[in-house]
């Protein structure tokens, strides 16, 4: 048997290095790396005719084949193949069968099961049946016995249908279509022909109201939030959320305020129609969004939700329900003002009509707050620590679940020389690790988990760069022993079992302006968390800002020296045709990070597919990638790095212009302040081309 296992080892690889490209230079390594097979059991089956015939069918993942030893002295069962089973005789008794499962490098995992061969009728029975606390009209069944294999159960709620079955021991779950009194029947078997049948009525129960709170709404600026019901923004003064608008009367809608563990949410019954009454009308006309979390068991397929001017009447949009679960919905602001002329400068109601009309619907409403994407960003720029408090650091599972490892109290005054460590992040696009005369070391580090002298290359001795893609959430950091948190932990999995990687990418949330969540998943399922803290005041530049086009004649040309631009200059009558790119903004954040803010429309080039004319931006010249920028002061210069990252016009570049050159990933201008609210931006795109811009900081 092993010379045929490596025989067809040795075909494998062949046809592997076959079909392999000269660039692979038949490195096969690759098959000696696979795991051994894992997740092995077997699904065990007793006929019940008392002859002791027993179907095992082996389970497992990233198997080739398996081996059954029965465990009573009889020939082993080989080379049984994924899906298939095995049948045997077993006189009565308690067996420990073996299950191999091969892998297709050699590699073999082995288990036991255990195997009751019993004539006699299952025993000792005890059945559980429980309304399933989190999940509504879902029941779990569950049953214990002695010289019983495994059990059936009918639930009761559809005639004829077929049972569902497990092995003793094992839970069954199912959810019903609609809650009441079911008939569950329940039949336990092993190895005899008699059974035990139990026969329940069984009230099933309906979960009616939410059992968590709806998410947390993440850090705003109060000037990108107008909050209705929250609390975490503050809200529009003075609302009523229960105004009845006659419905209680009519249809017998009604409502109040539901309290879950300390948190208040809006609970509406028998919803027909209902509303919020503003303390006063709003302008969300800059807003982009308005949110809602709403929870709802079954009965409401769909909510109606409109906004009520003052002055112009209501309009209506629908959105769907996640039934037994929070619906978090953003509607976008324009498809209320897309309809029929709409003006949204003096919301003062929001109304919510169910689907079915008081069909007998109740929904819970929370977080209600118009919002728009960041106007001032968030910055990383500055020197962060860890935040000296139990819980800051952490690994588990999933994100926010830390319970393999939650460093407490005692364990944070333990590691002093480690809290104090600060990451430093600048404005220039520098990051550095700075840790001191100690650390704390682990032992894969040389270390005894304790403080220590920091080793290379996880000492900050090596120079490092980050990018923060505040769309996507992530910092990654360049550079051979740069980290957040732990050392060990990174994107492959954790030090010393893979390599030293060149980079790390983390996934990045502010909680506020000044606290940071990081969560890194190193390895499938294991995410390492850590809490930081600002230390000190974020590092300030000139640049840092928005900042368009100036508005006026002159301001946007081409000449063929600086402060000439006696080829084209942008006049008067230009400026105003070209409004929807004076408009255009280049966000400069104080942590380095640069975007092109153009909004739905700007002004397209023929090279670009466009006719000179104003239209949707073009990729990759449409800010949609992540971009920095370093501004060197010294030399009166600005260098934004990133495919599509530009400065006034998107052609003009140090190559030439579009489409003569290829699209460059950066590009560098002289700037210089006139004063604190206004620069002159020069580029020579080719020999004696200069394009030149004066911007406005806004």
């Amino acid at each position: 048997m092993r010379k045929i296992k490596n025989i067809l080892k040795f075909m494998l690889v062949a046809a592997i290095f076959i079909g392999c490209t000269q660039d692979d230079e038949g490195d096969t390594s690759f098959v000696n790396s696979i795991a051994p097979p894992t997740n092995v059991s077997a699904n065990v089956r007793i006929t019940q005719d008392n002859t002791g015939l027993v179907t095992i069918t082996p389970l497992a993942e990233g198997v080739s084949n398996f081996k059954v030893e029965f465990g009573d002295g009889s020939n082993p069962a080989e080379d049984i193949q994924p899906g298939n089973s095995v049948n045997h005789i077993y006189a009565e008794g308690v067996y420990e069968a073996t299950i191999t499962a091969n892998g297709i490098n050699g590699l073999a995992t082995t288990v036991a099961q255990q195997i009751i061969v019993s004539f006699r009728p299952p025993e000792n029975v005890e059945v559980s049946i429980e309304n399933d606390a989190a999940i509504s009209k879902r029941v779990n069944v569950n049953v214990t016995a002695d010289f019983a294999m495994f059990y059936e159960v009918d639930f009761g709620e559809t005639p004829g249908a077929e049972p569902l079955s497990s092995n003793i021991g094992a839970g069954i779950s199912y959810t019903y279509a609609e809650a009441g009194t079911y008939t569950i029947t329940i039949e336990v078997m092993g190895g005899a022909a008699e059974t035990v049948t139990i026969t329940e009525e069984f009230d099933v129960t309906s979960i009616e109201q939410p059992l968590a709170s709806a998410p947390t709404p993440p850090f705003r600026a109060s000037e990108d939030v107008i909050s209705i019901f929250t609390t975490t923004y503050e809200n529009v003064p003075g609302s009523d959320f229960f105004p009845d608008w006659g419905q209680g009367g009519c249809c017998g809608s009604g409502w109040t305020m539901f309290e879950l563990e300390g948190d208040e949410m809006l609970q509406y019954t028998n919803l027909s129609y209902q509303g919020n009454q503003f303390g006063e009308a709003v302008d969300v006309s800059q807003m982009e969004f308005i949110h809602f979390d709403i929870w709802t068991a079954d009965v409401l397929q769909s909510i109606e939700i409109s906004l009520i001017s003052l002055t112009n009447g209501e309009r209506p949009v629908v959105v769907e329900l996640t039934p037994n679960s929070w619906t978090s919905i953003n509607i976008p602001i324009s498809d209320y003002t897309d309809q029929d002329g709409f003006t949204v400068n003096d919301i003062h109601q929001i109304k919510y009509v169910g689907d079915p009309f008081a069909g007998g619907g109740t929904v819970f409403i929370d977080n209600i707050y118009f919002y728009r994407a960041a106007t001032v960003q968030n910055t990383l720029a500055g020197d962060w620590k860890m935040a000296p408090e139990a819980g800051s650091l952490g690994v588990g599972p999933a994100p926010g679940n830390v319970e393999w490892f939650n460093c407490d109290a005692a364990c944070v005054e333990q590691r002093a020389c480690y809290f104090d460590d600060i990451y430093r992040f600048g404005t220039d696009g520098s990051f550095a690790n700075i840790l001191g005369d100690e650390s704390w070391i682990e032992p894969w580090q040389g270390g005894g988990d304790a403080c220590g002298t920091p080793v290379a290359p996880h000492d900050g001795s090596n120079p490092a760069t980050y990018v923060y893609n505040v769309a996507a959430g992530t910092v990654t950091l360049n550079g051979v022993g740069a980290y957040i948190g732990l050392a060990k932990a990174n994107n492959q999995g954790e030090l010393p079992n893979v390599a030293v990687p060149n980079e790390v990418t983390y996934n990045v949330e502010f909680l506020d302006p000044a606290t940071i969540s990081v969560v890194v998943e190193a390895g499938a399922g294991v995410f390492w968390q850590y809490k930081l803290v600002r230390d000190g005041d974020p590092p300030s530049s000139p640049l840092a800002g928005n900042w368009v086009m100036a508005p006026e004649a002159g301001s946007l040309g081409v000449g063929p020296a600086p402060g000439n631009i006696e080829w084209f200059s942008c006049n008067a009558g230009c400026v105003a045709e070209r409004a929807c790119y004076f408009d255009d903004v280049y966000q400069f954040n104080a942590d380095g990070s640069f975007t092109n803010i153009l909004g739905s429309e700007t002004w397209v080039e023929p090279w670009q597919g466009g006719g000179d004319a104003c239209g949707a931006p073009v990729a990759p010249h449409d800010g949609s990638n992540p971009a920095t920028y370093v501004y060197d002061e010294a030399a009166g210069t600005i260098t934004l790095n990133g495919v599509g990252a530009f400065i006034g016009l998107p052609k003009a570049n140090n190559q030439g212009e579009l489409p003569n050159v290829a699209v460059p990933n950066s590009i560098t201008y002289d700037v210089e302040f006139i004063n604190d609210n206004t620069i002159s931006i020069i580029i020579e795109s080719g020999d004696g081309v200069f394009w030149q811009y004066r911007l406005n900081k806004i």
